[in-house]
């Protein structure tokens, strides 16, 4: 009788899982594996918010596998040696993994290479509905710009997906770790797990997504996120369920998986990026502390701005809209570096991924693979556009919810300013230009250092 290992990573699902549906397929018995590894929290990546919903998903998990005669073994330590060892305790005849794109999970596939021979089997298009590789254009290892990576996106063939393997098989008695209990630093997570994200598809209204992705208040977005960036959710496979429903809005949200699609293919081809610039551009970074302190705590006196950060706060998630209107107000209009922003919203966010994080930033902050890098997102033109009534500011700044209509996004014109709240960090006239461009105006006398 022969036996397969998968392990997990940011697979966690029964659905379309290349990985454990190739194991199932190539040994009689399959044992799934997850490993606890030290590494991640000593690299920072640990985040209390995602380590809570990530025991969600592994307890979802292993119900799921039960089901079809499997169970997780959780194990702690190294993942190579924790994979290699139970390769060898149990005789297996192959170890299948999902691919990943980040430099952390390149260095550990060839690791695994190296200790388990042509055992080893790596899947690609686990995490991803177009594998980073399958379309570059001529000369190049990946696409730069988005809207030619889109066409040849489009263009390529696409795997049907996969239905859940039959019964796996897993013997008993292997010994293992208990899933890990966190305490996120957010008040309300969603719920872990295939089963949640499975729900959550269902019950979203993706036809309505062309029209409401951005209004902040309606808050029409699918929340799947966090359950892209575990692998409870298939990528490929919601990009055929979305053409399946068809419409402006499903055309919409494939648009944005393809996004994710691009910046995966541009991190795995440069997973510097995840720290350094794409596109240097020279800047030489304010360093503020009092500022970016404000910032991060909802202080900043734009109250667009506030909003944003603290729904990130409270619930380890933001509106896509607010990530990029909060991300381009430090890195625009305060000149602060974008790793400190980026940061901290991988210190907070439950889908903290490192592909779509960093270079969303780098978007932002002009150092990336925009063509446009002088791009700056004024926070009151943005408020009046995408929040014109303020429900969004009103909902996360209480203090100025009194203040009627879009007046709330002005509070220093306010005739009665709550005491509460902070005057504007910068003149309010001078959020629409780069910090590098008008620190003189925006200091007068001062100097450059504020």
């Amino acid at each position: 009788m022969t036996l397969a290992v998968v392990l997990f990573t940011q697979d966690l699902r029964l659905h379309d899982n290349p990985a454990l549906y190739a194991a199932r397929a190539e040994a009689d018995q399959a044992v799934p594996l997850f490993v606890t590894d030290p590494a991640i929290a000593a690299a920072g990546f640990d985040a209390p918010n995602r380590r809570a919903f990530l025991a969600g998903c592994l307890t979802d998990l292993d119900a799921s596998l039960r089901r079809i005669g499997g169970r997780l073994l959780v194990r702690e330590g190294d993942t190579v040696e924790q994979t290699a060892r139970l390769a060898a305790e149990l005789g297996a005849v192959a170890v299948h993994v999902a691919a990943g794109v980040s430099g952390y999970a390149r260095r550990r596939e060839q690791r695994l290479r190296r200790a388990l021979g042509d055992r080893l089997r790596v899947h690609e298009g686990s995490l991803t509905a177009v594998p980073p590789g399958a379309v570059t254009p001529a000369g190049r290892d990946h696409y730069a710009v988005f809207t030619p990576y889109q066409r040849a996106w489009q263009q390529v063939g696409r795997r049907a997906p996969l239905p859940v393997p039959g019964p796996l098989n897993t013997p008993t008695g292997l010994p293992g770790a208990d899933v890990d209990s966190v305490k996120p630093t957010a008040g309300s997570l969603p719920a872990a797990g295939e089963s949640a994200a499975r729900r959550a598809w269902q019950h979203w209204r993706v036809a309505q997504y062309a029209q409401l992705h951005d209004d902040l208040a309606a808050d029409g977005t699918s929340h799947l996120s966090p359950y892209l960036h575990f692998g409870c959710l298939s990528a490929n496979e919601l990009v055929h369920l979305a053409e399946r429903r068809g419409g402006p809005g499903a055309e919409a949200f494939v648009r944005q998986l393809v996004w994710r699609d691009f910046h995966h293919q541009v991190l795995a081809a440069r997973p510097a990026a995840a720290h350094a610039d794409y596109r240097a551009r020279h800047d030489s970074w304010r360093t503020d502390e009092a500022e970016f302190a404000a910032w991060q705590q909802g202080r900043t006196g734009f109250p667009i701005v506030d909003a944003g950060m603290r729904q990130l706060a409270e619930t380890g998630w933001m509106h896509n809209r607010a990530r990029l209107v909060t991300a381009s107000f430090l890195a625009k209009s305060l000149y602060l570096d974008w790793r400190l922003g980026a940061r901290h919203f991988l210190d907070h966010l439950v889908d903290g991924d490192l592909a779509n994080n960093q270079l969303n930033w780098q978007w932002v902050a002009g150092t990336g693979t925009d063509t446009r890098p002088n791009r700056v997102l004024n926070p009151l033109a943005q408020a009046d556009r995408y929040d014109p009534d303020g429900a969004y500011v009103r909902r996360w700044v209480p203090e100025l919810a009194a203040l009627p209509g879009r007046e709330i996004h002005r509070p220093w014109r306010a005739r009665h300013r709550p005491a509460d709240y902070p005057a504007p960090l910068i003149a309010p006239e001078s959020t629409g230009v780069r910090f590098r461009e008008a620190r003189e105006s925006l200091n007068g006398s001062q100097g450059e250092g504020r």
